[in-house]
């Protein structure tokens, strides 16, 4: 009843920026913590940027000081600014969030992923 769809991947050169988006739709009620997940080649799926229902962020060590995590609570959306790009941030991209759909409990969901590749 509720999906999350992610945009905005593409090929980049290091050093470039990119912006991915999420939008979240059906019959939502409410949207608590949201987030960014990425998953490279060889290596486990991991965290790169959570932010709190009420907007507090938090990032892995490796992406400080160049990604942005943001939402909008009216659009249902979570955007994740991504600025000074580098080899190693090639991977999926998925957007996740714990989610309340109208007349029934809070569950996670995940988007289906878009790939980011950072390359020279």
């Amino acid at each position: 009843q509720v999906q999350l769809v992610e945009s905005g991947g593409g090929l980049v050169q290091p050093g470039e920026s990119l912006r991915l988006s999420c939008a979240a739709s059906g019959s939502i009620f409410s949207i608590y913590t949201m987030g960014w997940y990425r998953q490279a080649p060889g290596k486990q799926r991991e965290l790169v940027a959570g932010i709190s229902g009420g907007g507090v962020p938090n990032y892995t060590d490796s992406v400080k000081g160049r990604f942005t995590i943001s939402r909008d609570n009216a659009k249902n959306t979570v955007a994740l600014q991504m600025n000074s790009l580098k080899l190693e941030d090639t991977a999926v991209y998925y957007c996740n969030a714990d989610i309340r759909v109208i007349g029934s409990h809070t569950a996670n969901y995940w988007g289906q992923g878009t790939q980011v590749t950072v390359s020279s």
